[in-house]
């Protein structure tokens, strides 16, 4: 499988089932997409912004629930395998991706697998083993947090130095140069992860020291 990001931003997913498994779909999706779950019960527990539907779909409903959301993405989250396996061919018949929740090592072809991610806004590191191993995943992510930390302060703080030294006509080769010695400077890691330091102060303090060595240049 080759990873890939995908926006749903103003997508939208279907969700069959409404346990405990459906609702980590939910959530996870509700961040961006509009999520429907549908299913003849709900667990008690946080379905995020998701729209619940309260009914018990069978084999033959499934094409009349996708052609009401006509979804981006489908999830069998059902415990129900024969509805699962339903649910996932008439999505792949009508072009949509399919997350089937109930399988896990070998996947059917087109089939989409949500990893265990790691967010620190706008960075994104997402962890899958192919479903062979959800508890590894789960590890992984946890020691990817601590790593992580800082790191989209760090992105904020690239995205407009770059900016800033183009506006000031410094040369590409000097650019990727001063953003390359920031990213690899523990000290300004440290700053940005304690909060005495800011992306825009970070910025300042950059830009001021090239500005002035800069004038000394021949």
């Amino acid at each position: 499988m080759i990873p890939l990001l995908h926006d749903f931003t103003g997508a939208t997913v279907l969700v069959f089932g409404g346990g405990r498994v459906g609702s980590r779909k939910a959530r996870r999706f509700a961040r961006e997409a509009d999520v429907v779950v549908v299913s003849p019960a709900f667990a008690d527990r946080d379905f995020g912004s998701a729209e619940l539907i309260r009914a018990a779909p069978n084999p033959a409903d499934i094409d009349d629930w996708l052609e009401r959301t006509d979804p981006a993405l489908v999830v069998a989250a059902t415990d129900d395998a024969a509805l699962n396996e339903a649910v996932a061919e008439a999505a792949r018949a009508r072009g949509a991706l399919v997350n089937r929740a109930d399988r896990s090592g070998e996947r059917d072809v087109g089939s989409v697998v949500v990893p265990a991610t790691v967010r620190e806004d706008p960075v994104v590191v997402s962890i899958a083993t192919g479903g062979t191993a959800p508890a590894l995943s789960k590890y992984l992510r946890q020691d990817l947090e601590e790593t992580l930390a800082g790191a989209g302060e760090m992105a904020r703080v690239c995205a407009a130095l770059r900016t800033e030294l183009k506006s000031h006509d410094i040369s590409p080769e000097r650019r990727r140069e001063i953003v390359t010695d920031v990213v690899n400077s523990p000290d300004l890691w440290t700053a940005l992860r304690t909060g005495t330091s800011n992306y825009r102060q970070v910025i300042e303090d950059v830009l001021g020291e090239e500005l002035y060595t800069g004038s000394d240049r021949p």
